[in-house]
């Protein structure tokens, strides 16, 4: 499956990075969040559940950011497994600064889901992706403008 998209958050563009790059702010956006664990400054390990109908499954996901060239473009390699499912996720990001103190991120996914889930769920695996990715840059763009307190 593929993804892609813009987003505009009314923010700088060295926030949006600061966030994005950071797995303990940007972790709880993603749907099913359980837990993250940071390895080093490029590597993080999340668990995350995932439910397609009455399918539902927890990944052990482990991310590397690649690529990075701060605060405007990043890469990054996903590889999570779940008992009898397996995910693949490679995704790129670019940001721009759309005027003062604001930010356009556009962005891309590349999500090949295998085993179990791919097959119970095949049918439904497009719209629960895109569900998913609405949730997460809803919360991101909640987190981002919300006012400092």
């Amino acid at each position: 499956m593929n993804f892609a998209g813009t987003q505009t958050i009314a923010v700088p563009i060295e926030k949006v990075w600061d966030f994005l790059m950071d797995p303990y702010q940007v972790g709880p956006c993603m749907p099913g969040f359980k837990a993250v664990e940071v390895i080093d400054p490029h590597t993080f390990r999340a668990r995350v559940g995932v439910g397609i109908a009455a399918v539902k499954a927890t990944f052990a996901l482990e991310v590397r950011m690649v690529e990075l060239e701060p605060p405007t473009r990043a890469m990054g390699k996903a590889h999570g497994l779940a008992p009898g499912s397996a995910v693949d996720i490679t995704s790129a990001m670019s940001l721009s600064e759309a005027g003062p103190g604001t930010t356009t991120m556009q962005w891309s996914a590349d999500v090949v889901v295998s085993g179990t889930l791919a097959s119970l769920g095949a049918r439904l695996l497009t719209s629960t992706a895109q569900k998913m990715t609405i949730q997460f840059f809803t919360c991101l763009q909640m987190k981002l403008e919300a006012p400092s307190a």
